[in-house]
This record gives C-alpha cells, sequence and structure tokens, in this order.
C-alpha cells in the first residue's frame, strides 16, 4: 500500500468519524492525538469552543512517570491522568473522538485507561 492511499484512508476515516461526533456542554468530547512520539488527548465542548481538560506525554507534571511517551505505558498514564483532571471539572460521561486512528494500540491503551479510572462513554 503505498503512502497516498494511506493518507486518503485516514482521511476518510476522519471525516466519517468527525461527522457523528459532536462534544456538548453535558456530554464533552475526549479527542485522542498520536505521533510517533507522544500522545495527547482533550476534553472539549465544541458548542463553547473550549478545551476543559487536557493531558499530554510532553506535560511537565508527567515527564518524571513517562520515560517514552511514544509507547502504550504512556498511552495509559496519559488515560488515567484525563480521568483524574476530568473529575474534578466534574465530567463522568464523554463522547470518545479516536481522531481518525484505528481503535487499536495506543488509541485502545488510552481509552481503557480513562474508562478505569471513571470516564464512561
Amino acid at each position: 500500500m503505498n503512502i497516498l492511499e494511506k493518507r486518503k484512508r485516514f482521511d476518510r476515516r476522519s471525516r466519517r468519524v468527525r461527522l457523528r461526533i459532536v462534544g456538548l456542554s453535558s456530554r464533552p468530547r475526549l479527542s485522542v492525538f498520536r505521533s510517533n512520539a507522544h500522545i495527547y488527548a482533550q476534553i472539549i465542548d465544541d458548542v463553547g469552543g473550549k478545551t476543559l481538560a487536557s493531558a499530554s506525554s510532553c506535560d511537565p507534571a508527567l515527564k518524571e512517570r513517562i520515560k517514552n511517551g511514544g509507547n502504550i505505558e504512556a498511552a495509559k498514564i496519559i488515560g488515567e491522568t484525563i480521568a483524574e483532571r476530568a473529575k474534578l471539572i466534574p465530567i463522568e460521561l464523554v463522547v470518545f473522538d479516536r481522531g481518525g486512528r484505528l481503535y487499536h494500540g495506543r488509541v485502545k491503551a488510552l481509552a481503557d485507561a480513562a474508562r478505569a479510572a471513571g470516564l464512561k462513554f
């Protein structure tokens, strides 16, 4: 599979996912972005256009717990952290936005850790 076909598939998944998912103030969107080196999670209220909580493997508060930001262990820590920060707001229900990525690997690990820490989606 060449790189253009991969990008087209990713763009198609992204559009399909984003058409169905909208973050409301009662049920905001948990958006996940991953790069090769890091993983990021945000809880977003799309109606108000605000980020309510965020966590990433670049976060200085988490640097001592995360040795490498591009692995499943880092994704689990970020999932737990975003769930803890959501509880402070208080938010329990979210809509999961995988950002066009397949629900596998680091994205799945983050989601499972967030669920285990108390977020419902």
